[in-house]
C-alpha cells in the first residue's frame, strides 16, 4: 500500500472512529434522560412480547412455539417484576404482574406436560399460578 493511501486509510479510520464516538455520546445522554421506571417497563414488556410468541400467541404459533425458551422468558421477566415492584409504582407493577400471570397461564395451556403447582415457569418468584 502506498504511503498516500496508508494515510488516507488512517483518515478514514478516525473520522469513523469519531462518529462511533459521538453516537456513544449522544445515547448515553438519551439514556440519562429516561427514568428508571421507564427502563424497567420497556424491558419488561419486550421479555412479555418474546415470551407471548414463544407461547405460540403470535399470528403462526405452530412455528414459532418453543416452550423451552418460553419457560426462561418468563422466568426471567417474573424476577424483575418481583424484584423492581416495591420501587415502582403499583400503578407500573400490577399491570406487570397481570401480563406475567396472563403469560404463565397461556405456557401451562400450551404445555402438553403439567408443571407441579408451584414449580411453573417464575412460580419460585411469584407463588402458585392458579
Amino acid at each position: 500500500m502506498a504511503a498516500a493511501e496508508t494515510v488516507a486509510a488512517a483518515a478514514a479510520y478516525d473520522a469513523s472512529e469519531a462518529e462511533q464516538a459521538s453516537r456513544t455520546s449522544q445515547a448515553t445522554r438519551d439514556i440519562a434522560d429516561v427514568s428508571a421506571v421507564e427502563i424497567i417497563t420497556t424491558a419488561a414488556v419486550h421479555l412479555m412480547s418474546a415470551a407471548a410468541v414463544k407461547c405460540g400467541l403470535a399470528d403462526d404459533p405452530a412455528a414459532q412455539i418453543d416452550l423451552d425458551e418460553a419457560r426462561k422468558l418468563i422466568t426471567g421477566l417474573a424476577g424483575l417484576v418481583t424484584a423492581s415492584a416495591p420501587d415502582i409504582s403499583d400503578m407500573h407493577a400490577r399491570s406487570l404482574r397481570d401480563g406475567l400471570r396472563s403469560l404463565q397461564l397461556a405456557f401451562r395451556e400450551a404445555s402438553s406436560i403439567q408443571d407441579p403447582i408451584g414449580e411453573g415457569p417464575g412460580e419460585k418468584y411469584t407463588g402458585p399460578v392458579n
